[in-house]
């Protein structure tokens, strides 16, 4: 069976399809890249915002639109949510809620009489992400959270925590590195709780992979920031643990925080900052912020952007307040006009392009190993222009002679500067 794999949302969506691909490979089957090329589509759907459902809905009509013959599968935040809505969708074959994602192969197999045959299965040493066009690996350590913020629908369709063992994440890590893989990326939906259910903490997860695995790149997704202890930030001084966190704030105000039901106010996401800037002065912190939260208030929102200007970030992704039924949020009084949402995005919009930039132009003359992607662009002179990525994930592009593939190999880049836009930064390999 020729098999094709789309996903929108999160990072965990990511791991997610990654696991299918590398159980739908074992099982014989081809993954392809093209959906005119499919029998089988799994498609996973997202839900956090009414934005992400529309986009769904939408994938899923031109998914069955381009190939109506394929069997089509979805999965996912939307479809868990809304299952009757999903399985009324024209060409929706099959709808596998969250809590079955686990057995989604399997549920295939059984619902579409699909063959076995192992001994079609890839070559060991070429991983299924390959042929998905992907570069880093990103492996799902824990599912749900127990945690109620006021805006989250999340936590609704994902349920409650639940860690993998230590030892099927090290094997996962390990044989994803025999395959060629160079930098896994640990996931989950609140990955700060990874062991809540097991009496462990992240940091004797992050110990015992990088004491038991060879992977030259560990990375962590999203982290909630009340989940950090010291012995945490100490881990953030070994090479191999790249240093970028990605700390959602969602508000610099304690009060709109408050509203929220975030547990952490201001003062201590700024000495987490604080924690993890003396631990590796490299460290590239990046975050979430909503925009417009129910009654924010003009002086909540200046205080919120004060913070921001006081912590620094090196990217900030903005999220213009949108109501999401079943949410606690979604019933609150004062909720913000859309013309005030945009009014603040836009000026919040300015203040993350300046601490951008004025994060790319920090590492200017530096040398780092950046971890290369497939080639961008090519140019009349033979050369290719690669994007990749350094410890600190910091996007770079770089120029190779004419046969010069640097595709999902590390190699060394001075940063000469910043690109056009200020968006990226140009290197120079070494």
């Amino acid at each position: 069976m020729r098999i094709n794999l789309k996903t929108l949302g999160c990072r965990l969506n990511e791991a997610e399809l990654e696991t299918w691909a590398r159980q739908f490979r074992s099982e014989g089957h081809n993954i392809v890249n093209s959906v005119n090329e499919a029998d089988l589509i799994v498609l996973n759907s997202c839900a956090v915002t009414q934005d992400a459902v529309r986009k769904s809905k939408h994938l899923i009509r031109r998914t069955h639109r381009e190939n109506p013959t394929a069997k089509l599968l979805v999965s996912g935040c939307y479809a868990s949510l809304h299952p009757d809505e999903v399985k009324a969708s024209l060409g929706v074959d099959l709808v596998v809620s969250n809590q079955d994602k686990g057995r989604l192969v399997e549920i295939a197999k059984s619902s579409f009489d699909l063959p076995t045959m192992p001994e079609f299965a890839s070559e060991p040493g070429e991983a299924a992400l390959f042929a998905m066009g992907r570069q880093r690996a990103f492996v799902k350590v824990q599912d749900g959270c127990r945690y109620r913020c006021t805006f989250c629908i999340v936590t609704v369709a994902r349920g409650e925590e639940r860690s993998r063992s230590t030892l099927d994440i090290i094997n996962e890590i390990n044989q994803l590195h025999q395959e060629g893989v160079q930098e896994s990326v640990l996931t989950g939906v609140h990955l700060g709780g990874w062991g809540s259910d097991l009496g462990l903490r992240l940091e004797d997860l992050l110990s015992a992979v990088l004491a038991n695995t060879d992977t030259p790149r560990l990375r962590m997704g999203s982290l909630e920031p009340w989940e950090l202890s010291d012995g945490f930030f100490e881990l953030l001084q070994n090479p191999r643990l790249m240093p970028h966190l990605h700390l959602p704030l969602q508000s610099g105000s304690d009060t709109v925080l408050r509203r929220m039901a975030r547990r952490c106010k201001t003062a201590e996401f700024a000495q987490l900052v604080a924690s993890a800037r003396r631990a590796n002065p490299d460290i590239n912190i990046t975050t979430d912020i909503i925009v417009g939260f129910p009654g924010e208030t003009e002086a909540e929102w200046e205080e919120s952007l004060d913070f921001i200007r006081q912590v620094g970030f090196g990217h900030i992704h903005i999220f213009g307040y949108s109501a999401r039924e079943g949410t606690k949020a979604a019933s609150l009084p004062e909720q913000i006009s859309q013309a005030i949402i945009k009014t603040r995005a836009q000026e919040l919009q300015r203040l993350a392009n300046q601490q951008k930039r004025d994060t790319l132009q920090r590492f200017i003359g530096r040398e780092f190993m950046v971890l290369w992607e497939r080639a961008s662009a090519s140019n009349e002179d033979g050369t290719l222009t690669f994007p990749g990525y350094t410890p600190n994930y910091l996007k770079v592009a770089t120029t190779a002679a004419p046969g010069r593939d640097l595709c999902r190999r590390l190699a060394l880049a001075r940063l000469t500067g910043i690109a056009e836009g200020g968006e990226y930064l140009m290197g120079e390999l070494l």
